[in-house]
């Protein structure tokens, strides 16, 4: 019971820091909205979008302890990355030339 207590406390800690992030995160960038994503055993993707069109992720290490960290910050939290959600993410030049590539004459990846 011991380990199980030590788990717990570390999976807290953990979700308090993460939490500690998207609240500062929000607060930058006028408020902010998530997504929660699944990455097997990696653990999970916070994806925050702030209300100025600003985007950043963060990854825990269970999908438990984002949901934790997301509900902890208080944000809205969207199932899907889609739709209106997905339109508030504003990107740049420097997106798209990552993204992209060479396929846009961008810098390549290698």
């Amino acid at each position: 019971m011991a380990d199980t207590q030590a788990v717990d406390a570390k999976a807290e800690r953990r979700a308090a820091k993460l939490a500690k992030q998207i609240s500062a995160f929000s607060k930058a960038h006028g408020g902010a909205e998530a997504q929660v994503a699944y990455l097997g055993e990696r653990g999970a993707r916070i994806a925050l979008v702030g209300e100025d069109g600003n985007w950043g992720n963060l990854v825990a290490a269970t999908y438990p302890i984002a949901e934790q960290a997301v509900r902890k910050a208080g944000i809205t939290v969207h199932e899907e990355f889609d739709g209106e959600f997905a339109a508030k993410v504003k990107t740049g030049p420097y997106e798209w030339t990552r993204m992209a590539g060479i396929q846009l004459g961008g810098p390549s990846n290698g």
